[in-house]
This record gives structure tokens, C-alpha cells and sequence, in this order.
């Protein structure tokens, strides 16, 4: 048997195998008597052993986590019927345990359970699936690089649309100072034609 398979049944004592199921409930076997019989899911609740988790003074821990601490353990089981010696027990193999919130019949129950999973040489382990939802770690996000060559197609048009300096405007003379200067140079010239008409004299 298959620990993945093992079930409990609100309402009904002890474990069961999970043979079959359908939308209204599910063909179980009983460890304890080996009988098998159909159990509706509208009467009753299935709770795999594997799907449940303990609460620590850390975080929560999978059953299984308890179970390897209680088989690697050298204290004997306690009495079902002795609710200081349980609480004791687990005080001991699983110190950590939140004793406010687990209570002494859930203790209990894992007695029970794992007395039984012992007597049926069932492995206590994870199904490999389970195991692979419980180590996924998300890889962290990875932001692409743009290429090289958009980079630099985008600086050389960056320096293309940079705006041109402003070169200094050229002062153009106007018109009227241009006929200024040229009134200026004949007066400057008369003088010598005049020197020239006292050599000749």
C-alpha cells in the first residue's frame, strides 16, 4: 500500500486505502478489518494524510515531517486514553509543535495513525509529485537587454535632432552707409588733382 493513498474519514475510526473515487464519494478499504465499502462525500469528509500540515512555533509542517520525528524517536507511544502522557510524548520528539492550536485530540489522531501505518509496514514518505510542489522556487524575473545596435542607432539619432548653435548674424552695411564711404573717398581725392594742376602751372 501506497502511503499517498492513505485517507481518513470524518466520522469513522482508523485509515483507509483509497481504491477509487467518483463525483458523489469513494470506494475506501479499511486497514483496521480490510472490508471495503462505498463512503459518500456528502455525508462524510476525506482528508488525505499527506495534504495535512501541522502547526509549529515556526512555519506549518507536513504530517510526514511529524511522523519521521516520532519513528526516528526512542520514547514509546503513549496510551490513547492518557491525555497528559500524549502531550508529554510530543513535548519530547516534537518540541517545536504549537501546543496552543494543536489539540490533544489531534494528537491523539496521530498516534493512532501512525500505530497504525507502523502495523501495516506502510513507508511513510511523500508522493514524488508532492515533494516537486513543495521545492518550486520561482526563478526571479530577467529583464532583457536591448541590443547593441538599437543603442547605438538611437544616440547617433539623438545627435542628429540636437538643434544647430546659433551662429552670430552678419552685419551688412546699408546702403546709405555705403554711399557715405564713397562721398568720403572723392572728397579725399579732389586734393591731389588739385597738386597736379600747380605742377603743371
Amino acid at each position: 500500500m501506497d502511503y499517498s493513498k492513505m485517507i481518513s474519514v470524518s466520522g469513522m475510526p482508523g485509515l483507509f486505502e483509497l481504491l477509487s473515487s467518483k463525483n458523489d464519494g469513494a470506494l475506501l478499504r479499511s486497514l483496521s478489518d480490510k472490508t471495503t465499502k462505498f463512503v459518500s462525500s456528502r455525508v462524510h469528509q476525506f482528508s488525505h494524510l499527506e495534504s495535512i500540515e501541522v502547526y509549529t512555533q515556526r512555519e506549518n509542517v507536513n504530517l510526514v515531517d511529524v511522523f519521521k520525528a516520532m519513528d526516528e524517536s526512542s520514547e514509546s507511544l503513549p496510551s490513547e486514553k492518557d491525555n497528559t502522557a500524549i502531550k508529554k510524548y510530543f513535548e519530547k520528539v516534537y518540541p517545536d509543535m504549537d501546543f496552543d492550536r494543536v489539540y490533544t485530540s489531534d494528537m491523539k489522531k496521530m498516534v493512532k495513525w501512525f500505530d497504525a501505518l507502523k502495523t501495516h509496514d506502510i513507508e511513510i514518505k511523500l508522493s514524488e509529485q508532492e515533494e516537486e510542489e513543495e521545492t518550486i522556487i520561482e526563478e526571479p524575473e530577467i529583464k532583457k537587454e536591448k541590443p547593441v545596435k538599437e543603442v547605438k542607432a538611437k544616440q547617433e539619432k539623438v545627435k542628429e535632432e540636437k538643434p544647430k548653435e546659433d551662429k552670430k548674424p552678419v552685419v551688412k552695411k546699408s546702403a546709405t552707409a555705403k554711399s557715405d564711404t564713397a562721398t568720403q573717398n572723392k572728397k579725399e581725392t579732389k586734393p591731389t588733382k588739385a597738386a597736379k594742376k600747380k605742377k603743371s602751372d
